[in-house]
């Protein structure tokens, strides 16, 4: 249920003019902890059950690989600030989350070789640490890019890392208390 604030006139402020009382919604999908960034939780505010999120690595095409409802924030400082772990750890202290995917690497590709990138095992990390009971579920290459551009996609974080296959993408969960 949203939280209800009544807001009243202010006899002191003759420009308000309103002579019965407003009821006005505010968002509680933001849980606030380590994020302080305004336009990130500006849009995170604004973001819904569903929604996707992407923290995308220095290599990510972010400019021509978004949804059409989406916004693009760069945070690539310098090459490998900031990481997208830094971005997903601060995110997840700020939103529920229902499911976090990374960009599965195509079996032709050399590096599917060797295994999970390095950075996956950072990933599974975090979310333990944020007490989530999720699991990373890895989305081929070419339909990362399509779950990318969905109408639900609202925000892609630009990063400066540089580990391989480093881009997650978060769907946003429910607030339940």
């Amino acid at each position: 249920m949203p939280h209800l604030v009544e807001m009243r006139p202010d006899p002191g402020n003759p420009g308000f003019g309103i002579s019965h009382p407003l009821l006005y919604t505010l968002p509680r999908m933001l849980k606030h902890s380590l994020l302080i960034h305004p336009e990130i939780n500006l849009v995170l505010g604004r973001a819904g059950h569903h929604s996707k999120i992407l923290i995308a690595d220095g290599n990510y095409p972010a400019s021509s690989k978004m949804g059409p409802n989406a916004e693009l924030i760069s945070l690539n400082l310098s090459p490998g600030l900031v990481t997208v772990n830094q971005t997903l750890r601060a995110l997840l202290s700020a939103i529920p989350v229902d499911a976090v995917n990374t960009m599965g690497i195509p079996a032709d590709d050399p590096y599917a070789q060797q295994g999970d990138p390095p950075v996956w095992a950072e990933y599974r990390e975090t979310i333990s640490e944020a007490e989530l009971d999720l699991q990373m579920e890895p989305i081929q290459k070419w339909d990362f890019y399509e779950a990318v551009a969905s109408d639900d996609h609202v925000l892609t974080i630009q990063t400066g890392d540089q580990a391989l296959w480093a881009n997650v993408l978060l769907t946003v969960g429910c607030r339940t208390s």
